[in-house]
């Protein structure tokens, strides 16, 4: 019996159904973004792709077409897409902000734990720790000698 096996969509390595395969760069099923991240948006009645930055600046500009031009409902939905993206880089930062306090706690933590490791060293801890190769040997029995004969 000859089988073959179906081709997925999703060629990428170590499988997985939906996005990301396993590649430990998604975090909690979210692509981890920063300020470069690209979007494509389709908005009302237009395509947009650029960064969140772009975006809310590009929609603000439609909806302020849309208004001076006297069409509302458009004004608002493009309104509605730019404060979208307003929102997304607000959440950008603070992610940025909490990672940048996560890394200088960490950085603070590592800092001290050095500095108690020197403050032992100067009081005479190093005299108490063992120098490489003066740890106890293993007993080694003798061997009986093996005869010529």
């Amino acid at each position: 019996m000859n089988v073959k096996r179906m081709r997925t969509r999703n060629h990428r390595p170590g499988g997985g159904s939906g996005g990301g395969g396993g590649s430990g760069r998604h975090l909690n099923g979210q692509i981890p973004m920063n300020r470069n991240h690209v979007f494509d948006s389709h908005g009302p009645d237009v395509r947009v792709r650029g960064t969140a930055q772009q975006l809310f600046e590009k929609y603000l500009q439609h909806g302020r077409d849309a208004t001076s031009s006297g069409d509302r409902v458009a004004a608002e939905a493009y309104f509605q897409h730019a404060e979208h993206f307003f929102r997304i880089m607000n959440a950008m930062a603070q992610a940025a902000q909490q990672s940048q306090q996560e890394r200088a706690e960490r950085q603070a933590a590592r800092q001290q734990r050095i500095a108690a490791s020197a403050e032992e060293d100067a009081e005479g801890g190093e005299v108490n720790r063992p120098i490489r190769g003066d740890e106890p040997q293993p007993d080694i029995q003798e061997q009986p000698e093996l005869s010529d004969t």
